[in-house]
């Protein structure tokens, strides 16, 4: 490729990266003279490229603002992280309703990288394996997932119509404080005006978005992912569980996830005796089994005491017992 046109796209690549660049800088960027920067924006110019000359003190140029510029140009690293975040996304369960986009949009970025390029990361997504299992993906309208984040964005309320898990259908009128990504599905956080309530919704069972007018103020020190755990976590299931268990928070999150348990922290330990607040936590779970719940206890490695329900402590005691016997080497005999 002759050198000025490669350093016209060199300009482009410049430009397209945002902001105001100033004569002088291109130039040292470019290795020209500020004359043969002037020049190369005319070729730009000529090219039905839509670059804006910046008069003052800090002015330069700049691509006209919502431009899409039809060549993607990107480094070896952009395209590296490009195509590695789309392998994740996939991977992840993260995906909307048009899920072949992050193929087709891989596909598209590979078609026109260079061969010495392509090939190394070709070399990369077919070498890559990951520790834990693919994600299952539970797929949102990419409109749903769009028109809500920019309603979050400028604090606007919408209108939704939305299917609960039980098939009853509903409309709602929402204040929208969040879009949060948990476990291969979308979550919106929100007050339900309807209900006047904050509300967990799944953006896979809102099948219409409108923004209505008005805005509104969110809360202050607004967690959008701690709302939509706490939200799952005190889902209404099968039985209640309550537990003390001596740890911190976040000790004890690291072996039962934020979605499935509320922790709050005691000044006390069971038997009344004072702690310093870090000490005890008590732990809130609603679950539809109890089974699986006697091995992550034994898993936390901590002092509990279950208050509820009486079940859950039958069936840690046969648990216990379970492990008792296989450390003895009973485990496995039969009665004969």
């Amino acid at each position: 490729m002759p050198r000025p046109i490669a350093r016209v796209l060199s300009l482009l690549e410049l430009l397209q990266s945002g902001g105001i660049r100033t004569t002088a800088e291109l130039a040292e960027r470019l290795g020209v003279d500020e004359r043969t920067v002037r020049r190369y924006v005319d070729h730009l110019l000529d090219l039905d490229v839509p670059v804006e000359s910046v008069r003052g003190r800090y002015g330069g140029y700049r691509l006209a603002t919502g431009y899409r510029m039809p060549p993607l140009m990107l480094s070896d690293d952009e395209a590296l992280a490009v195509l590695l975040g789309l392998l994740a996304a996939r991977r992840a369960g993260l995906t909307t309703a048009m899920g072949a986009a992050t193929e087709t949009a891989a596909a598209k970025i590979r078609r026109v990288l260079p061969k010495r390029l392509s090939a190394r990361l070709e070399a990369v997504s077919g070498t890559l394996t990951f520790t834990s299992p693919p994600g299952k993906a539970i797929s949102a309208e990419s409109t749903v997932l769009l028109s809500i984040s920019d309603a979050v964005r400028h604090r606007r309320p919408i209108a939704i119509r939305y299917t609960a898990a039980d098939g009853r259908r509903s409309e709602r009128t929402l204040y929208p404080y969040g879009v949060v990504a948990h476990a291969g599905k979308w979550y919106l956080t929100a007050v339900d005006l309807t209900a006047d309530d904050d509300r967990t919704f799944r953006l896979d069972r809102i099948t219409d978005v409108r923004i209505l007018p008005g805005s509104f103020e969110p809360p202050a020190g607004l967690d959008p992912a701690k709302r939509v755990l706490t939200g799952l976590a005190t889902a209404p299931y099968r039985h209640e569980v309550t537990l003390r268990v001596q740890g911190t928070a976040e000790e004890i999150h690291a072996g039962i996830p934020a979605g499935v348990a509320v922790v709050r922290a005691l000044s006390s330990s069971p038997d009344g005796t004072d702690l310093e607040p870090e000490h005890w936590c008590l732990v809130e779970l609603r679950v539809e089994r109890l089974d699986w719940l006697p091995a992550v206890l034994a898993s936390l490695d901590r002092p509990f005491v279950i208050e509820r329900p009486d079940e859950l402590r039958v069936l840690v005691v046969e648990f216990a017992e379970r492990l008792a016997d296989s450390a003895r080497g009973l485990g496995g005999r039969g009665d004969g």
